[in-house]
């Protein structure tokens, strides 16, 4: 997917259950399921909280966008992995759709 890690490198071999999409917090706090990769464009640290909270495989930054300097340091505290794609959200969610659905997985659930 050509996707930029920019941190917890490591945790790159956790499960994806499925996706979100979305840049209103409550919103993700509210819908988003464990295992998911959070796709947004939001770059302040309290996306580093919610995906904490939500137990989340990873956050996807889109069109580009790069963190704020003190949530890459907040996510490489809480050992979340940040990366990055030059996709639109529905560019980059539609692949990640596509990869689990090949792998046998139910990303619709």
């Amino acid at each position: 997917m050509d996707l930029k890690v920019l941190c917890s490198e490591e945790k790159l071999n956790t499960p994806v259950n499925g996706g979100y999409v979305g840049d209103l917090l409550s919103d993700v706090m509210a819908h988003s399921r464990e295992g998911d990769l959070w796709i947004t464009r939001q770059t302040h640290q309290n996306i580093i909280a919610v995906s904490s909270l939500k137990d989340h495989a990873g956050i996807v930054l889109v069109q580009g966008c790069e963190p704020a300097d003190e949530t890459l340091e907040k996510a490489k505290q809480e050992n979340i992995p940040i990366l990055v794609s030059n996709l639109s959200s529905f560019e980059t969610i539609g692949k990640i759709y596509e990869i689990l659905k090949l792998k046998g997985g139910d990303p619709a659930s």
